[in-house]
């Protein structure tokens, strides 16, 4: 099928106030500052609360989120491999070429996370292995380095891409006006979607993205920070909070920028940049680095992971022999599933023109696809070093700190400052091109009426990319893992709720219109 790409659309002319939903902007706004101001006034007892909550959550709810997983998968799988997949969004060819397209998906959806997770996840499960596997072992290493592909891979994926499925079907074949999660739920819960439940569930969604967002935040702060103070030789420990406080800002800035000039000026360009700049910084790696070993323990975790997948979406750990599903795999589904309905108007937005099949496959496998090249060239590179003793990768995240441990990394590479400027560049963009996707799509959320071709307006992308520098703020201030997980997994609890009714609605939907004479729109032979 030849691409065609259309000119970009001119952005919305619009004054502060003017298509504004104002239920939506100042209950979130309310509900946001509502969540900061406790944490940020009363930061231990607030650690020990999301500490309680994360541990009850996941040891008592974990099952439904395993369950609710597999189910994500192969119901997309099903929608691809039918009839409805065939149905067209929109009556147009698609808006973006595909390489754009997938550049965009991946870095909304992935941020700096997977420079951070893919450096040095596998040492948490090579120490604390699951299965009762002794650590430090071969098995380990296997587990260690296919565990990663696994949380990264395909469910995730599916959870990214089963609202922006229901909510494009909403958007596009049936004429919603508006990208709020509230419409896509009409068939089950008709009037009520225009009514007070239609505004808890675009609440809930908007407290889940922010509070998301905030991990990944969380996590790229000192990330960047470490790179800082590395490159410009400063102490991190006199700069401390303040330097998390300058990063957050310039960051904020930058995405903010970007959400400025709207999804083809900027969010387009900067994820077309970031995915170059990443994947040349990789190639550079595999080829300074030891290439055979890369590529065939690569090889090896992806074989790993296919042979034990069902073994790996099952296992509930109902004898208690370990916290690793609660900490990690119940953790992670929660993270997917707390960003999903963002994603989901995200990719609805630049998705215009594609068939479901074509956007249910593309966004399960390009995104699996680009998580095993990350964690394959930069995991392997640790371990590598690791295993030959030539940096004391475990010890150094357990004494100074993940981010410490991802610089030192880095910095056994030929031309160290050059490769630490240069990641400091990707981690930056990587944080901008997911945050301003954010921003979009909360300020699209918040716009009472949205046609395809129009943006939300552009005071209103910028307002939320700052708000977005909120809650982020306070974790960091907050300090540690543990906190980031808690707030992931709480805010991910009333929005699975909403996932099952953009599900029912969804199938219900193209039940309903495939039976109608005319039926949905379909794609051209």
């Amino acid at each position: 099928m030849q691409e065609t790409h259309p000119q970009p659309t001119p952005e919305p002319q619009q004054g502060i106030g003017n298509g504004l939903d104002r239920p939506i902007f100042f209950g979130s706004v309310i509900i946001i500052l509502s969540l900061c101001l406790p944490l940020a006034l009363y930061p231990e007892d607030g650690q020990q609360m999301l500490g309680r909550a994360f541990d009850y959550l996941t040891h008592n709810f974990g099952i439904v989120y395993l369950i609710g997983s597999v189910a994500t998968l192969l119901f997309l799988l099903y929608l691809a491999l039918s009839r409805y997949g065939d149905i067209r969004l929109g009556d147009t060819r698609p808006d973006f070429s595909t390489f754009s397209w997938s550049a965009m998906l991946f870095c909304g959806g992935i941020g700096t996370s997977i420079l951070y997770w893919g450096t040095v996840e596998w040492a948490h499960y090579y120490e604390s292995p699951p299965f009762s596997v002794a650590a430090g072992t071969p098995e380990a290493l296997n587990w260690a380095v296919s565990y990663p592909i696994f949380h990264w891979g395909l469910i995730g994926w599916a959870l990214y891409c089963l609202p922006g499925v229901a909510v494009s079907y909403s958007y596009y074949v049936r004429g919603a006006k508006s990208l709020r999660l509230s419409e896509a739920c009409e068939p089950i819960i008709g009037r009520q979607a225009h009514g007070l439940l239609g505004r808890i569930i675009d609440l809930l969604f908007v407290v889940g993205l922010v509070g998301a967002c905030s991990t990944g935040i969380g996590l790229a702060v000192p990330l960047i920070g470490m790179c800082v103070t590395e490159l410009f030789g400063l102490d991190r420990a006199a700069w401390g909070f303040s330097l998390d406080l300058i990063v957050i800002f310039v960051v904020t800035v930058i995405f903010a920028t970007s959400v400025w000039f709207g999804l083809e000026r900027g969010i387009k360009r900067l994820s077309d940049w970031n995915v170059g700049l990443a994947f040349a910084l990789l190639f550079f790696i595999v080829l300074v680095g030891p290439t055979l070993f890369i590529v065939e323990l690569g090889f090896e975790a992806v074989g790993h992971m296919v042979q034990n997948f069902v073994r790996m979406s099952t296992w509930a750990d109902a004898s208690q022999t370990s916290s690793f599903v609660e900490s990690w795999t119940v953790f992670y589904w929660a993270w997917w599933l707390a960003l999903g309905p963002y994603m989901g108007i995200f990719i609805c937005k630049i998705s215009r023109g594609r068939t479901l099949r074509q956007m249910i496959l593309g966004c399960i496998g390009y995104g699996t696809l680009g998580s095993v090249v990350f964690f394959s060239v930069l995991g392997n590179y640790a371990i590598y070093l690791e295993l030959n003793g030539m940096y004391p990768v475990l010890e150094t995240m357990n004494s100074a700190g993940a981010p410490s441990a991802i610089v030192g990394v880095l910095s056994t590479l030929p031309w160290p400052k050059l490769v630490l400027v240069l990641f400091t560049i990707v981690c930056v963009i990587f944080a901008a091109t997911s945050y301003d996707s954010s921003s979009y799509t909360l300020a699209a959320s918040a716009t009472e009426e949205l046609p395809p071709t129009q943006h939300p307006a552009r005071w209103h992308r910028v307002f939320w990319a700052f708000l977005l520098g909120l809650l982020p703020i306070t974790l960091v201030y907050l300090g540690g893992l543990k906190p980031l997980q808690s707030a992931v997994t709480l805010v991910s609890v009333p929005l699975f709720a909403v996932i099952v009714l953009l599900t029912v609605s969804l199938y219900k939907s193209l039940r309903a219109d495939t039976a109608t004479q005319d039926g949905p729109a379909v794609a051209a032979d």
